[in-house]
């Protein structure tokens, strides 16, 4: 067997090592992270529900990019190409 392959098996092994204080310890600190989880009143919140609302923040923040970027090429498009405002807007959208 390669040492590459060892390696990966190694790595892999390893990864599935995580404690169960590990993932409580992850879960809370997406807990802090999480909007809609920090804002409750409530302490206890089970680990999926903590998942899913992460999942969901995160398509909500990609929404909002989308939603920008948007503006942002509307804007553009209604902007003289050789301003400098145009220029900003397209530094924006190409970041």
């Amino acid at each position: 067997m390669s040492s590459r392959r060892s390696r990966s098996r190694q790595q892999t092994g390893a990864s599935r090592n995580i404690t169960d204080e590990q993932i409580a310890d992850l879960v809370s600190k997406l807990q802090q992270l999480i909007p809609e989880i920090r804002n409750r009143r409530s302490d206890t919140v089970s680990a999926s529900k903590v998942l899913q609302e992460t999942c969901n923040y995160i398509r909500s923040l990609h929404r909002e990019v989308d939603d920008l970027s948007d503006r942002l090429s509307d804007l553009l498009a209604t902007t003289d190409t050789d301003s400098a405002q145009a220029a900003i807007i397209r530094s924006l959208l190409s970041q």
